[in-house]
């Protein structure tokens, strides 16, 4: 077998590669720099509002959770649950070949761009991370997304342990090449795409996908992996602040209503998609959003819709948006899915209105955990005690939207651990225990928010309005529902409030949405089954008998 290489190499062959001195090698460009480039060099056009619009292949309209990959090595195998669907194994001689065809792809470009930024709002373990592309979207990507070096980088924990990430979305592998190294498609072909994270070596490759969503994602897997080490328990969250600086997190998978949600104007943003919660507090991972633009009505969603498309062009300098609908004349249709469901728009949080300075906030007072249940069986808000909130944290019940992931056609029931199982790559007590401990430690009030389907399941019901969700969320922030009378539900067993100011008592349960009260029985009934089978399967045994009585009854 070959001797594994050292950090040392890795560290020498990316300095080599951005070491050109002939004006090649761009480093730090500004955003002004990587917009005019994208747009002279095609990549993307700019609409009449300032926007950049761009598409990319039917195969990178989504993340692909089957090609992305973990190194492993001996340093941090005991770390990670590789019994986890998502998490992959690569073989490092694997590893080193992907690494030495990017670089060689890169050195063959005309033109790289080299972003130094860091990941984490908190100065105490923001990671320093080093982007190398020869893409000008995908730099402008960065730019939005991750967040300057800070001058006191020296405090953070990372500081002297920077991670490389080489983004490669455009160009393909070469399958022969990567025979029986990579997955094997339905048609017998190799893929010939990777994303692969090394947390040893600190080095992510991202090789032929060309959705966006793909670096940010694995930035984010690599905090997932690296804080709990460090004490601090990252959330697949977004969060928001009062006036009274009482602190929200939304945790929910991607489709569930995070970035709507807590886009609030009368609530200031602290961040949109992945947090840190440490002693200190919540902090935020990134400096933009990346928010799903299907169906968007500007009337209900306008901060989205404001920090993407305002008509000024100096108000929305450099938002992206991925795979949208644009015709000839320059409109845009949110409704067209012909493209894909998961049409994105990225900008810096600076864009929307109301956002929290410097990103960090004190320790949430509430927790919402965000599923669209395709069966339209869970009440539209309850609340979780403690014991059930370590639950449903655990299960991370949702249903799949189309277009969140490539391959996914129509809804369908999923679980995923924390509300973010492909980024959460270690065993699950890793992060179980931090949530017990400083929900606990904080006193920190859980709710459970459906944002799918009531009256009937996908394609009979309708999808809950989201001026109702809205007004029982802030009804749980705000406290309105603290003394409000409630019901335990006999399956699913949370308390499910009577009352809410501003929503019909009749929306509350579910069942009284539904014409055929026996179908609606069986529903649920199927449904807590699928809780029964999910939860054996994986957690029977690992957990304590108090957490294991709240799995619902079929």
């Amino acid at each position: 077998m070959e001797t594994q290489k050292t950090d040392e190499y890795y560290r020498e062959e990316v300095s080599q590669l951005v070491s050109d001195r002939t004006g090649r090698v761009f480093r730090n460009p500004s955003r002004s720099c990587l917009i005019q480039d994208a747009v002279e060099r095609w990549m993307a056009i700019r609409l009449a509002e300032g926007t950049l619009v761009t598409w990319t292949p039917q195969d990178s309209t989504g993340r692909s959770p089957k090609d992305t990959y973990i190194v492993r090595r001996p340093e941090s195998e005991g770390k990670i649950d590789w019994s986890a669907p998502n998490s992959i194994p690569m073989e490092p001689e694997t590893f080193d070949m992907l690494f030495e065809d990017a670089l060689y792809t890169l050195r063959k470009k005309d033109r790289l761009y080299e972003l130094p930024r860091v990941v984490g709002a908190c100065r105490d373990y923001c990671l320093p991370v080093t982007t190398v592309t020869y893409n000008a979207l995908a730099g402008l990507f960065i730019d939005n997304m991750f967040r300057p070096v800070p001058k006191d980088l020296t405090r953070s924990c990372f500081a002297a342990q920077p991670f490389t990430l080489l983004a490669l979305g455009f160009d393909k592998l070469d399958r022969d090449r990567y025979s029986g190294r990579l997955r094997e498609l339905p048609n017998g072909r190799t893929s010939s795409m990777a994303v692969v994270i090394d947390f040893d070596r600190r080095i992510g490759i991202v090789y032929g996908s060309a959705y966006m969503g793909s670096m940010k994602k694995l930035m984010f897997t690599v905090m997932n992996f690296y804080l709990p080490d460090e004490g601090i328990l990252p959330l697949h969250c977004s969060a928001n602040e009062g006036a009274d600086g009482r602190v929200a997190l939304f945790l929910g998978l991607s489709g569930t209503g995070k970035t709507t949600l807590s886009a609030d104007p009368d609530r200031a943003l602290i961040g949109d998609d992945e947090h840190g919660w440490s002693k200190h507090g919540i902090a935020n991972f990134e400096a933009g959003c990346y928010a799903k633009l299907i169906n968007l009505d500007p009337n209900k969603e306008p901060e989205i819709y404001n920090a993407t498309f305002h008509p000024d062009h100096y108000l929305n300098h450099g938002s992206l948006v991925e795979n949208l609908m644009v015709y000839p004349d320059g409109t845009f249709d949110f409704d067209d899915e012909r493209f894909t469901p998961n049409s994105r728009a990225s900008y810096p949080l600076r864009f929307v209105s109301n956002t929290k300075e410097g990103s960090v906030g004190d320790h949430p007072s509430t927790i919402v955990f965000l599923t669209a249940d395709a069966y339209g069986v869970l009440p539209p808000i309850a609340k979780l005690n403690p014991e059930q909130a370590m639950f449903w944290f655990m299960m991370g019940y949702t249903s799949k939207l189309a277009g969140t992931e490539t391959d996914v056609v129509e809804p369908k029931a999923a679980f995923s651990r924390f509300f973010g199982e492909p980024f959460m790559p270690r065993h699950p007590s890793d992060y179980t225990d931090l949530l017990g401990e400083k929900m606990k430690a904080h006193g920190v009030n859980v709710f459970l928010v459906n944002t799918g389907w009531t009256g009937g399941p996908y394609g009979v019901g309708e999808r809950i309005a989201i001026a109702s969700t809205r007004r029982m969320v802030n009804a749980a922030v705000d406290g309105e529902l603290d003394s409000v009378e409630s019901r335990a539900d006999e399956i699913f067993k949370v308390q499910v409030p009577l009352h809410c100011p501003g929503v019909p008592d009749e929306l509350l349960d579910p069942r009284r949405t539904w014409e055929d009260k026996e179908a609606f029985e069986r529903t649920a009934r199927s449904l807590a089954g699928k809780f029964r089978e999910h939860f054996t399967k994986a957690f029977a045994g690992k957990v304590a008998d108090e957490i294991a009585a709240q799995c619902p009854e079929g």
